[in-house]
């Protein structure tokens, strides 16, 4: 099982509201669902676009918001997370946190959006700049169930049309 931590960087109206490790943790227990981990830095250009146009794309953030529990993954944090009795620490030689090492099988590549199941065990990492026309079903994929469904990601990505509207709390 691997997890993921983030800073508290909330956003509202429409923006993706990204959870703490720890809070994530908590709803997670208290209500099931996949987990989005944003792994980024704060030197990533192509990170920084992916907040400015993708998470800030009102339809995939009301759709992340309900289906997903949202994390921020700064891969060059400093702080120690404790997790199962583990502490994840900052690794100088490798100028990235454990938890960035483990999520993505110690293949730096930023942006990377990891998927997790509600149990954090892993599902997939996506490396790269995720645009407004490819996350839809991505996103949708994972969270409608279709993955767990065994449906082939390529059928399903060619039927994709759009996301489907979602209620948010």
């Amino acid at each position: 099982m691997v997890l993921a931590t983030s800073s508290v960087l909330h956003a509202g109206d429409g923006l993706v509201q990204w959870l703490t490790f720890e809070e994530a943790i908590k709803k997670s227990a208290e209500q099931p669902k996949p987990i989005l981990v944003d792994v980024y830095t704060e030197w990533c250009g192509w990170c920084k676009r992916m907040d400015k146009t993708t998470y800030s794309d009102s339809a995939i953030a009301a759709y992340i918001n309900a289906r997903y529990w949202p994390v921020k993954l700064d891969a060059e944090r400093r702080d120690t997370v404790m997790f199962q009795g583990k502490a994840f620490v900052y690794v100088a030689d490798r100028k990235a946190h454990e938890l960035a090492l483990a999520l993505l099988s110690e293949r730096m590549s930023y942006p990377t959006t990891v998927f997790l199941r509600p149990d954090w065990s892993m599902i997939q990492p996506v490396p790269g700049y995720l645009d407004v026309a490819t996350m839809p079903p991505i996103i949708d994929y994972i969270a409608g169930g279709a993955m767990e469904r065994g449906e082939e990601w390529e059928a399903f990505k060619k039927a994709f049309t759009q996301l489907p509207s979602v209620t948010t709390k």
